[in-house]
């Protein structure tokens, strides 16, 4: 039983309050809510796979060939199929015919409806055609050991659930790609051995960054804006890695191409170099007026890599000789599908190794 007045007060008022005019309240509510993820500045990503071999996903997947031909299961991605059960080993310059499947379902969040979404493969081997809820998303991509993607917001399901397949032939159909990636000593791969994930922007958004920052501490960022939005400039501040600001922001306006040039100058950077690895970052914003409309940020280093001719080469203004060796992302438990901490475990024994160079 309720005694108190003042609260018997209140739900009277509540009742009285009555559904239609709590529902303008709560819709009020989440239309601002709405509003306001629309406008997130950020990039936000949903991974789809694991970021790597040791928290790899599971998703349906099927082989043409070899083991387990036809077979529907599952498999982990990111991974290569041979490891795991499937399909036809094959060393050297073979031309294995495996096709692999794979579906994988999954939910964006509701808030990326006034978003560009785009889907991102790190590395798959090798030809590949996506369908992302039975369309195909963009044509087929060759080439085993790069980063793709395509832009998805026009057949993504925000808020609902989403059917990604995905067709990968082990041996690509352009000859090409196959001496160049196929041919040599170690054994082929298939599957997607990198992760998958898909990434929101706003409407304009900053599509890529080219740095060129000098030993003398000249700075040069060509910033590519993709958009037709009303986005007027690009400002740029210099950071430490501990959030040091570095010199005063630069800004630049946004040319009829997209492109936007900004300049400064960093008095005394520490320098970047094999044994002294300096990094900065820099932290771009995408501005229509006072609101941000993108941000982003880059980490790099301050150095000059210059060739003297009939002298040699030169990172800072002094003559270096290369010592390193190839590096081909290798592991024998998982195959080309690697983990941060086997990155970490070769650059230890490169310098243990006194190497200051490697060839990806």
């Amino acid at each position: 039983m309720i005694t108190s007045p003042l609260v018997r007060r209140f739900l009277t008022w509540f009742v009285t309050l009555g559904r239609r005019s709590l529902l303008a309240v709560l819709s009020a509510a989440a239309f601002a809510s709405t509003l306001c993820a629309a406008a997130s500045p950020s990039t936000d990503r949903l991974f789809l796979s694991g970021h790597d071999r040791d928290d790899a996903v599971p998703w349906d997947f099927r082989c043409s060939t070899g083991a387990r031909a036809g077979e529907w299961g599952t498999i982990p991605v990111p991974s290569n199929w041979e490891l795991h059960g499937f399909g036809t080993l094959s060393y050297h310059n073979a031309s294995p015919a495996d096709e692999g499947d794979y579906r994988r379902s999954f939910t964006a969040p509701a808030d990326w409806r006034d978003r560009r979404v785009f889907l991102v493969f790190d590395g798959v081997m090798t030809d590949t055609t996506v369908r992302l809820n039975g369309q195909a998303v963009g044509p087929v991509h060759r080439g085993g050991f790069y980063r793709f993607k395509y832009e998805v917001t026009q057949l993504l399901h925000p808020g609902s659930e989403n059917l990604l397949e995905v067709h990968v032939a082990e041996t690509s159909a352009d000859e090409s790609v196959n001496r160049a990636e196929r041919t040599g000593d170690y054994w082929n791969f298939g599957g997607i051995f990198r992760p998958v994930w898909l990434e929101a922007v706003p409407r304009d958004f900053i599509e890529r960054v080219a740095i060129d920052a000098r030993a003398d501490g000249r700075f040069t960022a060509d910033v590519v804006v993709n958009g037709p939005g009303s986005s007027e400039a690009v400002t740029a501040q210099i950071m430490t890695l501990d959030g040091k600001q570095v010199g005063l922001p630069v800004s630049a306006k946004r040319s009829a191409s997209g492109v936007v040039r900004l300049e400064t100058r960093v008095d005394h950077p520490a320098l970047w170099s094999a044994e002294t690895p300096h990094l900065y970052r820099v932290e771009l914003e995408l501005r229509e007026g006072d609101r941000v409309v993108h941000r982003s940020s880059e980490r790099f280093g301050f150095r000059t890599f210059e060739i003297r001719h009939g002298d040699g080469f030169y990172l800072n203004g002094h003559r270096i000789i290369l010592q390193g060796a190839d590096r081909h992302s290798f592991n024998p438990e998982s195959g080309r599908c690697l983990a941060e901490r086997d990155h970490r475990e070769d650059i230890r024994l490169m310098r243990e190794m006194n190497m200051n160079a490697v060839r990806m």
